[in-house]
């Protein structure tokens, strides 16, 4: 008896299996560079009411094609009729073409800040499928928001400290958005850290509703521009990781603010250094995250949700 060969799925196949798996389409894409875009996504339907600060899963099948230039990949045949996906925090405009508050609760599409990823310890399957769509093309969103990094228990008057690496600032934009909304009386400091300066997608508007809001703060800092690893360049001040900002005292003088567990939340999202996140049977770090400096502070990260709480998304 011969045995059944599997082949990849025809054109017209892989048009059906578009129609049937896809959801939502791409109606605008930003690019801050060629390894960084917002990819705004409009669901079928209306968009599902959520926290800011939750993720939603996107999706996109092996049939798609891959940016050039990434890792080789080599599918089995179960998965050529496949989606890959991924869960993805959810962001905001911060402000829109009116120079307006643009809350998520006010948008009619879902925003996502998402780095390529060419080359991983496995072939990465979705960020150069993602890269490779342009505005109008169709894309599976999951119709259920989830997540716990959420707002729950700060009050009107309490001081909010988001901390983030690179595209892991995407919900603190939304929580940020969020807190200006509610008419939020405490400080919020935004800080992020990033390789190179062009990887702040963000910079613009960020810097104009720092204008708009005098509670409101965003500081950058970066690791790889020549005045962080050049000690010969006109200013250097070296690589300037969030822990050591912290540590030196920077981040206090720059937001102005006091890092008092009694009125200040903490947030924090990236990656898993920053955060000094140590699983169970991890081997011990080789340097203290913002949960290490930060409980040595008087901060904690379980119990209550009022001041003096870390709460940690680990970005991947």
């Amino acid at each position: 008896m011969n045995k059944t060969v599997e082949l990849p799925p025809t054109e017209i196949e892989v048009e059906e299996l578009r129609q049937t798996s896809y959801n939502a389409t791409l109606i605008q894409r930003i690019d801050i560079h060629e390894e960084l875009a917002l990819f705004r996504i409009q669901p079928d339907s209306a968009v599902v009411p959520f926290q800011p600060g939750q993720y939603l899963t996107l999706g996109l099948g092996y049939w798609e094609s891959r940016v050039s230039n990434s890792q080789a990949e080599v599918l089995e045949p179960k998965q050529w009729r496949k989606v890959v996906k991924r869960a993805y925090s959810i962001s905001c405009p911060m402000l829109d073409s009116m120079e307006q508050l643009a809350p998520c609760s006010q948008l009619d599409y879902y925003e996502f800040y998402v780095t390529l990823v060419r080359r991983a310890e496995h072939p990465p399957a979705l960020t150069p499928r993602l890269f490779q769509m342009q505005e109008g093309d169709r894309i599976f969103a999951a119709p259920r928001i989830v997540g716990t990094y959420v707002l729950d228990g700060v009050g009107p008057d309490d001081d909010v400290v988001f901390f983030a690496t690179g595209t892991g600032e995407a919900p603190h934009n939304a929580m940020s958005a969020e807190l200006l909304h509610r008419g939020h009386r405490g400080r919020i400091v935004s800080a992020t850290c990033v390789r190179l300066r062009r990887d702040l997608g963000y910079l613009a508007a960020q810097t104009r509703l720092t204008v708009k809001y005098p509670n409101y703060v965003y500081l950058h800092f970066t690791t790889r521009e020549a005045e962080n690893t050049n000690p010969g360049f006109h200013g250097f001040v070296g690589k300037q990781h969030l822990q050591q900002v912290v540590e030196s005292g920077l981040f206090e003088a720059a937001a102005g603010l006091k890092l008092d567990p009694k009125r200040t939340h903490i947030f924090l999202c990236g990656n898993p250094a920053m955060i000094g996140y140590q699983p169970p049977g991890a081997p011990p770090l080789t340097s203290p995250g913002m949960l290490q400096i930060l409980r040595q502070r008087g901060f904690h990260d379980h119990g209550s949700d009022g001041p003096g709480q870390i709460r940690f998304e680990k970005y991947w």
